[in-house]
């Protein structure tokens, strides 16, 4: 069954070394585990003059790539609306857990990643959907969630399994 929690934090927070750290602990614990990111900006994985570019160029919806390491599927919107969360997660493969890093406003369980050096202000307050929190330091009054240290990627790791949410719940939430 697949379990579903995301990270949420503003820019320069660390959600991205967090789960760069994160993965292998949950691996060493058996656990299969995907990711899904949110770009806030037009991105591209493809490189001009390759073969798999020209095919998009030329107006194809989708391109597939395949090697004998990985498969990576493209879809071009070509203007369409950007898919939500849920669609997206129904396009991922059945794993042990899929770890979301943005998607901030959606209303699925989220571990929030802080660090004063950012002089940001906390998400959690005005966030019900944050289960947890992974700061450098301690939440305001204590914040009334589980907060371990941004680097204890054990303790991150304990968080993740305490309380992500099976992938049917977190579809049941979206609106």
């Amino acid at each position: 069954m697949t379990r579903v929690i995301g990270f949420a934090g503003w820019s320069g927070a660390g959600k991205t070394q967090l789960l760069t750290r994160l993965i292998p602990v949950l691996k060493s614990r058996g656990l299969s585990v995907s990711t899904l990111k949110h770009a806030h900006h037009a991105f591209d994985i493809d490189h001009p003059g390759k073969d798999s570019y020209l095919h998009r160029e030329a107006g194809a919806s989708e391109v597939l790539i395949a090697s004998s390491s990985r498969w990576a599927l493209m879809h071009e919107l070509r203007g369409a609306p950007e898919p939500g969360l849920g669609e997206l997660l129904g396009h991922m493969s059945a794993v042990d857990l899929v770890l979301i890093e943005g998607f901030k406003r959606n209303p699925h369980i989220k571990i929030e990643v802080h660090r004063e050096a950012n002089a940001k202000p906390w998400l959690y307050p005005d966030d019900a959907s944050i289960g947890a929190i992974a700061s450098d330091v301690p939440p305001p009054a204590g914040g009334g969630l589980p907060w371990v240290g941004l680097n204890d990627y054990e303790a991150v790791a304990d968080l993740v399994q305490a309380h992500a949410w099976p992938l049917e719940q977190v579809l049941a939430s979206m609106p």
